[in-house]
């Protein structure tokens, strides 16, 4: 039997054993929308920390962060990981036990725009409306990445088109989701996760071998300008058409490229983006006790600590080991790949590519779930159809869920698409839409309706006008977008809700109930 038969094999029998575990809990989830949507609220510490955690991470864990450690060295690669880690943790500390807290105060609210709109004592679901449209946006943008992962993954290993490998990776996420809902999505999150980590460690250790130990990785990033600086990054020679030049077998690098206080300040910003994600907040709403959240937390930080930094350390390995074998700044995402294939044996480099898919799944079935509850629940059930049963709830979910997976085919046509560079758009705009809102709900008691309003619209579309129109104009205007759109749209909430009069008593009464504990 051949080596990519095996590597198929073993992969086939894994996503059998996803598509398992959603048939297991396919009949516990069809029960009600509650049920579907956020599973009860009985998920167990470790399965909310793990599943948070993979869901949150996706494909851009193993292919996105070490190809931008293989192109261009440690700086942007390790200042986002940092920035991560910090926004992780302080997410776990400072949020999760306030929303589980709030969300049953506020009408036991089982989605993002239903816990906002309710918070709010809305009449009219404006604010419901607008929160949903936004993550139906950018969560389609976010499963376009998931499949651009599935495609590069398939067409890398097995040799086939990109473009029906995509497919067929969105067809079978698309199934298992419809099947099992949110407690199948959130307990193969916690197989996955598992995968995911193992993954990186097994190929951590098999190219520290192969490459002649950590020293011999080091010596060769130390020998590339800026590839091993903080504040300063490797710059590739390429041609016009982006390619890497070699000479003699040896990749050319220009001089380093300086690295300021805002290249610093633009990868850091990614941890602002933990307070907006829903697949992330959605766990904190599910967990069975807000006081398992604590043990949550410590296992959230761990995992993605150890994640983290062995995904920047295998971009290193991958120049050390492969150093032309990835030309341009899309192919540097199929390091990961190339190194399983080449280190390990069939049936190990199949578990191993398992965690790519893995990856992909645990994050691709958060955001399908997650926009067809939006649309669902929140805008037919919510706007159109308030008298609409738990069953045709889940029916409109389920189309919703076909439509936006066709949406995102079509946007992950092009197979040359940046996986980073997708997810840190889509990051961005759930980072600024949802992030400041949620902090200034939780804790600061003035906010109102209209901030609100205002505060989602001003921080969503100043990610667009951010990333389109002022950051191509480069120099001191090439900031990650998630940075002025998180602090337009906090301006925007703080300046309208004073402007626009104090919350009404009932609303400032819930808020203290909720900071009281009561």
């Amino acid at each position: 039997m051949g080596d990519t038969t095996q590597i198929m094999l073993t992969m086939i029998a894994y996503m059998l054993v996803v598509i398992g575990i959603g048939f297991a809990f396919a009949k516990r989830a069809n029960r009600s929308s509650d049920e579907y949507f956020l599973g009860g609220r009985t998920l167990g510490p470790w399965v909310t920390a793990m599943s948070a955690e993979a869901s949150d991470m996706s494909g851009w864990l193993l292919m996105g962060l070490p190809g931008v450690a293989y192109w261009s060295g440690l700086a942007d690669a390790s200042w986002t990981a940092i920035g991560l880690a910090i926004g992780t943790y302080v997410n776990w500390l400072i949020t999760s036990k306030r929303l589980r807290r709030y969300s049953i105060k506020a009408g036991n609210a089982i989605t993002l725009p239903e816990f906002f709109s309710n918070r709010f004592h809305e009449k009219t679901p404006v604010v419901m409306t607008i929160s949903a449209l936004f993550i139906l946006v950018f969560f389609t943008v976010y499963a376009a990445s998931c499949l651009v992962t599935c495609g590069k993954l398939f067409s890398t290993l097995f040799g086939f088109d990109y473009v029906p490998m995509m497919i067929v990776g969105a067809v079978f996420v698309l199934v298992y989701t419809i099947i099992g809902g949110f407690l199948a999505e959130s307990a193969s999150d916690f197989m996955q996760a598992v995968v995911m980590i193992c993954a990186l460690l097994i190929i951590l250790v098999t190219g520290t071998a192969a490459a002649g130990g950590l020293g011999a990785v080091l010596d060769n990033a130390r020998s590339i300008p800026g590839f091993l600086e903080f504040f300063g990054a490797a710059t590739p020679v390429t041609t016009a058409e982006g390619v890497q030049e070699a000479v003699n077998g040896v990749p050319q690098f220009g001089e380093a490229a300086r690295y300021g206080v805002l290249d610093v300040l633009s990868p850091l910003a990614w941890g602002l983006g933990y307070f907006g994600m829903p697949q992330v907040l959605l766990r904190f709403m599910a967990i069975r006790s807000e006081h398992e959240l604590t043990h949550s937390r410590r296992i959230a930080t761990v995992w993605v600590l150890i994640s983290l930094t062995v995904a920047v350390i295998i971009g290193f390995m991958g120049r050390a080991l492969f150093p032309t074998g990835l030309t341009t700044a899309s192919e540097a995402e199929n390091i990961f790949i190339l190194l399983s294939t080449h280190l390990l044996p069939p049936v190990l480099a199949g578990l191993v590519m398992a965690g790519i898919l893995a990856a992909t799944i645990s994050s691709s079935d958060s955001y399908l779930l997650i926009s067809a509850s939006a649309f669902a629940k929140n805008i037919y059930q919510g706007l159109f159809h308030k008298t609409a049963s738990d069953q045709r709830v889940l029916w409109v979910s389920r189309i919703t869920l076909l439509a936006i997976t066709g949406i995102a085919i079509i946007m992950a046509l092009d197979e040359n698409s940046v996986i980073f560079t997708i997810v840190s758009f889509a990051w961005a705009g759930f980072g600024a839409t949802f992030g400041p809102l949620m902090l200034f709900s939780l804790f600061w008691k003035p906010t109102n309706r209209a901030g609100a309003i205002a505060g989602m619209i001003g921080g969503g579309g100043m990610v667009f006008v951010w990333n389109l129109l002022v950051r191509p104009l480069g120099g001191a205007w090439d900031v990650y977008e998630l940075l002025p759109a998180f602090i337009f749209s906090s301006l925007c909430i703080v300046v309208v809700s004073l402007a626009t009069g104090a919350p009404s008593r009932e609303i400032q009464q819930e808020f203290d109930d909720v900071r009281a504990g009561r």
